[in-house]
């Protein structure tokens, strides 16, 4: 029987809390009375986290995994879900139990009411530090303001979405993913569940500060050219500023006895202005790295093997 759910789990080494994930979303999904798949995504584990998937998928034909061939990134590991998802509706949830596998029925009610897309939005987050709270929502508040694309504040990956919607997603073919601002851009009718962000179950973040501002800039760049114009808009102050002081310098030179005096001064300036030239030229340069990388045309990811319920099959 094909599966109503596709439940879409990304790790990478997750052996301290794959058991437990395993257990909580069998039980969830269990309680619903339909037909359901758990399918995870290994993005590269070098622990014994895929032993653990292997050995769960030999005693339940409901749950699956994909292997890739290296670490490409979670974005890449979502999309990969969705592309081998066999249920009528996706719902994309991390590994370490920080969001409940318990509201995936409240999601289910929501799609069954006719919503294509449904996001869990935290209305709190347990066990966080000051700095990760401060700096996810501001980094929420900053995308907002620069993308004609509205993203709900205080959103992750975890949501439910329709198979129409993760059809139109794997039709579009950009590789620097920010997967919840794709969801947001392809529209459809959505709406929310909100819940408590619980701290993890166990082991370490797999998303450390690097990484953070990674997907912070892929998620700029992919959904805003503000950057781009506020350079330009920059470029053209500081012109019109360094042409007006230009002028001042010409008049004073022809019209007084003052001498320019004040090395110091000058060379305040000249850091100044040469130091805002290099931030622009940063700018820029973000935006060309994507162009290249979108350009190479390569694939998202490669998928070393595919592991069936109760067997295991080479892709």
């Amino acid at each position: 029987m094909s599966p109503i759910y596709s439940i879409i789990i990304p790790f990478l080494n997750e052996e301290e809390v794959l058991p437990e994930t395993c257990r909580r979303l069998v039980t969830v999904m269990e309680g619903m009375k339909e037909p359901f798949e758990l399918l995870f995504i290994d993005d590269g584990s070098t622990d014994g986290s895929a032993a653990i998937i292997d050995a769960a998928a030999a005693k339940d034909e409901r749950i699956r995994m994909i292997s890739f061939s290296r670490n490409f990134g979670q974005q890449a590991a979502v999309m990969a879900g969705l592309e081998y998802a066999k249920g009528e509706a996706m719902v994309i949830i991390d590994a370490d139990l920080q969001d409940p596998p318990e509201v995936i029925p409240q999601m289910a009610e929501k799609w069954h009411q006719g919503y294509h897309v449904v996001y869990g939005q935290r209305e709190k987050r347990k066990k966080e530090t000051f700095f990760k709270k401060f700096t996810s929502r501001a980094f929420y508040r900053v995308l907002n303001a620069l993308c004609d694309i509205p993203i709900p504040l205080d959103t992750g990956d975890f949501r439910l979405m329709d198979r129409q919607v993760r059809d139109v997603l794997c039709g579009l073919r950009e590789h620097s993913l920010f997967f919840r601002g794709l969801v947001s851009w392809v529209g459809f009718r959505q709406t929310k569940v909100t819940f408590v962000r619980e701290g993890r179950f166990a082991g370490e973040t797999k998303y450390p500060l690097r990484k953070m501002v990674n997907l912070s800039l892929d998620a700029i760049t992919s959904f805003s050219y503000k950057p781009l114009r506020l350079a330009g808009y920059i470029g053209f102050t500081l012109s019109g500023m360094s042409f007006l002081m230009l002028l001042y310098v010409v008049w004073e030179k022809l019209f007084t006895d003052r001498t320019v005096q004040g090395w110091s001064s000058l060379m305040t300036m000249s850091l100044f202005f040469h130091g805002v030239t290099l931030i622009l030229l940063g700018i820029l340069g973000e935006y060309i790295a994507r162009i290249y990388e979108e350009t190479k045309d390569r694939p998202r990811y490669i998928v070393e093997r595919e592991t069936s319920g109760r067997g295991k099959g080479e892709a």
